[in-house]
């Protein structure tokens, strides 16, 4: 079977998901998620467990529904009129779509990093501290820790340590996005959600998020978004293949790039397609 051409044929097919993804601790849950934007559905019937601690990288041609399913996480969708969604998602014991949810609150334990860096226009010092400064906190001292743990944490402070009251604005395009990290991880959240961060980046700064990111696991569980094979085998320990707004496999990385169970992950993966 096709699977392919059936999922573009308006078929229901199954996912396939690896045991080792199972066996995993999941740190998210994805269960029977639908999403509509009115009445062209963008993602059909997705689950899938993200794992904790560790890198999943969403995969899979363009329009397909990566990004969608990122900023679903999240609840950034919510901000489009037109989106109605079916199914949940759990993050720990909690449902994301449970009526009376605080989005802020659900948000604060989500750090988001976009395609193009989106520093404010404000001091690096500010830029870091801001999700704590909108909590309330105005200790000087915990902001300046958490400023100088952050920016460690995201492997930029020795590069600014001497310009933190400097605008964000006059760091290079790579030091932009380290900034964004380090604002990401300054409220200490549950999972990262990166959406193609280096797509706008020269290869040196791209090679420096990614060793960022190689650090960062553990501590934090990270889902990436990216159009980059390449990245995808590097960064990640388990990546998912999407199509069309479906999950057509998902396994460990190691797995999907050598092995994958299906013909049409692999015919993705070489380059035969997409």
């Amino acid at each position: 079977m096709d699977r392919l051409k059936a999922i573009a044929d308006g078929q229901t097919v199954d996912s396939v998901v690896h045991e080792d993804v199972l066996a995993a601790e999941p740190v998210l849950k994805i269960q029977n998620f639908n999403l509509f934007y009115g009445r062209k559905q963008a993602l059909h019937n997705i689950t899938m467990p993200i794992a904790k601690g560790q890198v999943t990288a969403l995969i899979g041609p363009s329009g397909c529904g990566k990004s969608t399913l990122l900023r679903s996480v999240n609840r950034m969708n919510d901000l489009i009129d037109s989106v109605r969604i079916e199914g949940d998602m759990i993050l720990g014991d909690d449902s994301i779509f449970a009526p009376g949810v605080d989005v802020i609150q659900l948000r604060k334990r989500m750090g988001m990093v976009f395609q193009k860096p989106n520093p404010f226009p404000m001091s690096i010092f500010e830029n870091v501290v801001y999700p704590l400064r909108i909590d309330g906190e105005r200790n000087k001292a915990k902001l300046m820790e958490v400023c100088e743990q952050s920016l460690r944490g995201a492997a930029l402070w020795e590069e600014v340590k001497d310009r933190l009251h400097e605008s964000g604005l006059g760091l290079s395009g790579g030091q932009q996005q380290r900034l964004c990290i380090a604002r990401a991880i300054a409220s200490d959240p549950e999972v990262l959600l990166l959406d193609e961060p280096c797509s706008a980046l020269d290869p040196i700064a791209t090679g420096k998020i990614e060793d960022l990111i190689d650090v960062l696991k553990g501590n934090y569980s990270i889902l990436i978004v990216t159009h980059n094979m390449q990245q995808a085998s590097r960064v990640s320990n388990f990546t998912a293949f999407m199509y069309l707004g479906r999950l057509v496999e998902l396994g460990l990385t190691s797995t999907i790039f050598t092995k994958p169970r299906l013909k049409e992950t692999e015919d993705y993966i070489t380059g035969r397609f997409g």
